[in-house]
This record gives structure tokens, sequence and C-alpha cells, in this order.
């Protein structure tokens, strides 16, 4: 780089024409772009076969990463805790997560390693099935307008079946993808917001069940296993991403009863997830990587939701998520059908950038925590500062904020399309659009637990 550099002066000098300004420039510009090679070229990063996984897989065909000088391969991985293990261990670079994934690491929750996020990959995107057994068994109970029933479809009219399956002394199991899950809390918020206490954990005692007096048994399974799991019996209901809830729909098995948009609309999904160490050694591939994803996401929303048709293509390949392109067209394109026949429009089922979807708040983070804190994961009460603290070390709208500020300056994206960086705080306004109708300030953790019926607050312990 400095024989080239040195070339460049020696001619300028010949020709007499650049002038002393321009041969400063011609330097500089070299060592700029010196420093902003990526550190590490070649990256593997791991996914679970879900459609929110669509930004990484964007990023990819669309030549994004290629752009940063980037060379990826994406790999499918069999379950989320060979995922994080894979990212701590250091045979992926990064990965697709659960957004609870890089805070329960961090606190010590299950496996211990620092591991961060700059990049929040969606909004929405779940969804809760029953059986059709159950389906029946609700029916009874759920309000109707026109032979078709009212929505939003709360656990109220799941409760009296429950009650029903314990006195006859028969426990009433419903799966959910993994303990520090989206779909684990937003399962037990909708249980909670009905009357059924979906019970707690007791790690301090060595229990890790997640079932301490509970009505409902939450158990772990795997997204691509809900629907064969459901016709077989063993669960009589599920929470997980798409498309394992349309499948249940094509495969007649059962019925998804409500969206995690009605659970909590506009709620933060999945991450991208790094451990510290690869972040701090490598970050301009970190940032480039970033601004790969930041475009990805943005093609995906683009036009109103244009680009969906070829995403749903892309999803489709068996490399990626693999389900039948109806399957995933049916949520994907802003749709989502319940009982057979009753499809409904839900254009937000998944948002992967409007409502600044891509920005890492540190108010999701708090949310994330303050439910650990709720079922008994995190065993102690904890002050207010410590969730802020917690949620700045795994959350970092900084760095995100740089590869954004890197694509407005490269002209590639415009400043109106973020978050003003110079007044971001990092938390929402208070989020009231909750089905139990509990309003979230993330300011306030300690006082949104005190305002929960059933849940751990305070000096609480199991």
């Amino acid at each position: 780089m400095l024989v080239a550099n040195m070339k460049k002066v020696r001619d300028a000098l010949i020709l007499g024409a650049l002038g002393v300004t321009a041969i400063v420039t011609a330097i500089t510009a070299s060592s700029v772009n010196a420093e902003e090679y990526a550190e590490k070229e070649e990256l593997k990063f791991g996914f679970i076969k879900l459609t929110d996984m669509a930004p990484l897989a964007v990023a990819y065909e669309k030549g994004y990463f290629e752009d940063e000088g980037l060379y990826v391969t994406l790999e499918a991985q069999a379950n989320w805790k060979v995922l994080l293990d894979r990212v701590i261990d250091g045979q992926l670079d990064g990965a697709h997560m659960l957004a609870g994934q890089p805070l329960g690491a961090t606190i010590g929750f299950g496996t211990q390693a620092h591991i961060i996020t700059a990049f929040s990959m969606d909004l929405n995107g779940n969804g809760i099935t029953v059986s059709n057994d159950i389906w029946e068994q609700m029916k009874e109970y759920i309000p109707m307008d026109g032979g078709k029933p009212v929505h939003p479809i709360k656990a109220d009219y799941l409760k009296p079946v429950i009650e029903k399956y314990k006195a006859a002394g028969k426990p009433f199991n419903m799966g959910m993808v993994f303990p520090v899950s989206t779909h684990n809390y937003e399962l037990r918020y909708w249980l909670a917001a009905g009357g059924i206490n979906p019970g707690y954990y007791a790690p301090e005692k060595g229990d890790t069940s997640g079932q301490v007096q509970a009505d409902a048994l939450l158990s772990v399974t795997p997204p691509p296993q809900m629907p064969a799991t459901l016709e077989a019996g063993t669960i009589y209901g599920y929470c997980v991403g798409e498309p394992w809830n349309q499948q249940a729909v094509f495969k007649g098995i059962g019925v998804p009863v409500i969206t995690d948009y009605e659970i909590w609309k506009n709620n933060p999904e999945k991450v991208f997830g790094v451990s510290k160490e690869w972040a701090d050694k490598y970050p301009v591939t970190h940032k480039k990587v970033l601004k790969a994803m930041i475009r990805a996401a943005y093609w995906l929303d683009e036009n109103n939701n244009a680009n969906r048709p070829e995403a749903v293509k892309i999803l489709s390949k068996p490399n990626y998520v693999g389900a039948d392109y109806d399957v995933i067209a049916n949520s994907m394109t802003g749709t989502f059908e319940y009982e057979k026949g009753d499809k409904r429009d839900v254009p937000d089922f998944n948002v992967f950038f409007r409502y600044n979807a891509t920005y890492p708040y540190y108010s999701d983070a708090i949310w994330y925590l303050t439910q650990m804190r709720r079922w008994g994961q995190i065993a102690e009460e904890k002050s207010d500062n410590w969730y802020m603290e917690t949620a700045k070390k795994v959350y970092r709208p900084d760095l995100y904020a740089e590869a954004a500020k890197e694509l407005i300056a490269e002209g590639t994206m415009k400043a109106d399309m973020f978050p003003d960086f110079a007044t971001e705080t990092g938390f929402k306004p208070e989020q009231t659009e909750f089905i139990d109708g509990v309003t979230y300030d993330g300011s306030k953790p300690n006082e949104y637990l005190n305002k929960f019926s059933i849940g751990l607050k305070g000096s609480d312990k199991i």
C-alpha cells in the first residue's frame, strides 16, 4: 500500500497536474480504504428454518454481503441450543437468534457467554395454534360474528377447557421453542392474561422445567417438529414462528387462534447475535455485515412489501426454510389463515424494516428481562438500574448507528429511513397495545412487573 501511495505522489509531481491538495486526498483515500477492509472476509452464519431468517437469505441472494467484500455461508442448525453453542465456540461467526438468547447467555441463564446484538431482525411473525379437538372445545366460549370467531381470541376461552383437563387429572401440554424464546414469553403472556398460570422456573432449586405451579405445562419442541408433535397428540397447542402455524392449517391438524401481533402489537422477534469477543476482534467486518442486513431488511419491506413474492421463492428453497411456497406466502404476503378458509388481512404479520424494526432498542431488551424475572428465570429481585445496565451490555444501538450512517453517507439509504441518531434514547414511548391492556414503560421495569396478578414481582421467590 505504501508503494502504491508513493507511486501516486511521484506521478502527480511528474505530471504537475494534481497539485498538493489532490495528492494528499489520494493518499488519505487509500489509507481510509485500507482501514475499512473486512478483517475477516469468509464467514459462516447459522439460522433456524423459519421465515424470519429472511434478512440473512436476502443479503446473500441479492449480493449485499458481496457488495461489502464478504463471502458468506449460511447453514441451518438443528436447534437453538446447538446454534448458540456454535456461536460461542467460534464454529459460527454469528447467527439468527431468539431475542432472549444474547440476554440469557450474558446473565448466565443456561450457557454463560457474553453475546451482543446490534441488529433486530423483525417484528411479529409468531402465532399460537391448538389442535382441532381443543379448538372445538374452545368454540363453545368464543363470541361469533356472522359465523366467524371474533378476534383476538383470548386465553379466557381456553381456561374452561384446561379446567376440565385438571378436573380429570390430565396434564395440559403445550409446546414452545426454547426457554428464553419470544414464543415462550408470548405464550405465557397470553395464558396469564386469561387467568391461566403457565408455571415458574426455579433455577436455584435445580428446577428448570418452568412448570412449578403450572395450570398448563409448557415444554420445548423444535419449530419444524411442532405440527407432527401436535398431530401425535403429545401437545395440545404451541407457539411458534412461521411457517409452522400455517403448516398446521394446510395439513388440517390444527387451528392458529392468535398471532403475536394481537398479543403485543409490533413486538420485537429475532436478532442477529455475535459473541462480544468476535465483535471486538472484527469491528469492520461486523459493521459490513450490519450494512448488508439493513439493506436486506429494507428490500423485504420496500414498496409496501412488493418484493415479498420473490422473498417467498427464496425462502422456499430447501437450504433455507424449505416449506412449500404457498405455506410461506400465506403469512409473508400480508395475510394469515386461522381456521381453514378463514383467511384475514394481517399486513404487518411480518415486518422487517418499517417502524424502525431493525434498531436494537434498550426497551425491547428490558421487556425480555422483565419476563425472565416474571417467570423465575431471574430468581431474585433486581433494581431498575440492573435492567438498564444489562440491556446496554447486550443491545448495541451504537454499532447499528455506525453502519446506518455509512449507508447514508454512501447514498445507499436516506437519513429519514432511520431513527434520529442525534436524539434517539433507545427507549420506545410507552407501549399500550397488549392483549391485557397493561402499559409497558421500559424505563420502569419493576413498576411494570407489579402490574401483573400472575407472575413474580418484588422480593417474590420460588
